[in-house]
């Protein structure tokens, strides 16, 4: 059977996206307008904000892969797009976009999960030197919104299974959180990896979460506040200062990250894992990754860094499995802040898994 090709609609949060991306993971183009510049002077995405730009982006952005691509809506199998989870307004733009496409076109729409899209971005083909995971495989799934383990056994939601996930904030988010705190702008993920680099982390003695539970839960919201305190009580004068607080903080949360990733394999019985999200981008967090693999005998894979991030490429990608396999959605799709992956990690306070 000759691929597919798929045109893919990203449109979650704020970043604006589209490709076009066949079902072997080969990408024909892949455009993302981001809206980090409008959203930094607040220190965080503003959903109404977000919703507008993605007004103005959406359409242009399609054009642009289309033209990259050397493609018309013709020459595509199925329109997919990001239609949970996510911010509900911002999601509504791509899922009403790609139902008139697929009207105007007479193709079929495809709806996919975010969350999906980044568990198969390492399929996503940008150069021939990726590793590619064998299923099954055990993924850890580090972004803004989100941070969780899950057993993947193929390429569709049905079988996906949440081993652990986040109590509280995701890992992302205590990174833009911490780098608030000091002062270092948003997003804080790439700033604080690129002064952790220079920073000492056996200076500043933080507790890690979580360490000592025997379940793939993760907590981050006690870290940040361990910053605040510090912050609070002795504000980090000058750059050294601030480099080792953040080598510190950066070296706890990313190994909480990889042990955990790690023991669920082992536990599962599987010999490849997967990083990816936002967070995959983090130049320690992938090091670590890398050394443990390594040290236990797994097989690692991470996308590259441009399928770290939210892209479309991921999603049409993943719209493509689906297309493949028979599914299909309706013009009747809708947008939900709700994921389809059945969720085992209950939030806040109460017992925790074991």
């Amino acid at each position: 059977m000759p691929p597919v090709w798929v045109l893919g609609l990203e449109s979650s949060c704020d970043e604006t996206a589209a490709a076009i991306v066949s079902s072997e993971g080969d990408v024909a183009a892949d455009v993302v307008h981001s809206q980090v510049a409008i959203h930094a002077p607040y220190g965080g995405v503003v959903p109404e904000i977000a919703s507008r730009d993605h007004l103005r982006a959406m359409g242009p952005v399609v054009r642009e892969a289309l033209a990259r691509a050397g493609r018309t809506l013709a020459d595509v199998d199925a329109v997919a797009v990001t239609n949970r989870p996510g911010l509900v307004g911002a999601l509504l733009v791509g899922v009403q976009l790609a139902k008139g496409l697929a009207w105007a076109s007479g193709k079929p729409i495809v709806g996919v999960d975010h969350l999906v899209g980044h568990l198969l971005a390492p399929f996503v083909r940008r150069s021939a030197q990726e590793l590619r995971p064998a299923f099954p495989y055990v993924a850890l799934l580090a972004s803004g919104g989100h941070t969780a383990i899950y057993r993947v056994d193929s390429p569709l939601a049905r079988d996906v299974r949440e081993l652990g996930a986040t109590r509280d904030d995701a890992a992302g988010e205590a990174f833009d959180k911490v780098a608030k705190l000091l002062g270092l702008g948003y997003p804080g993920g790439p700033v604080i990896d690129r002064l952790a680099k220079n920073g000492d982390p056996s200076r500043v003695r933080l507790v890690r979460p979580m360490a000592h539970r025997k379940g793939f839960e993760f907590s981050f919201s006690g870290l940040k506040t361990q910053i605040a305190q510090i912050v609070a009580k002795a504000p980090p004068e000058g750059e050294q200062a601030i480099a080792d607080l953040c080598a510190s903080f950066q070296a706890v949360a990313t190994a909480v990250l990889v042990d955990k990733l790690v023991a669920a394999a082992e536990a599962e019985g599987i010999r490849d894992i997967v990083v990816t999200g936002g967070v995959a981008a983090n130049s320690e967090l992938r090091a670590r990754a890398a050394a443990a693999a390594e040290k236990k005998g797994l097989r690692l894979s991470v996308p590259a860094f441009a399928s770290c991030t939210d892209n479309a490429a991921m999603i049409a990608y993943a719209g493509a499995c689906r297309f493949v396999a028979g599914e299909r959605d309706g013009l009747d799709l809708a947008a939900s802040s709700i994921g389809v992956l059945p969720r085992r990690t209950v939030r806040g306070p109460g017992p925790r898994a074991s």
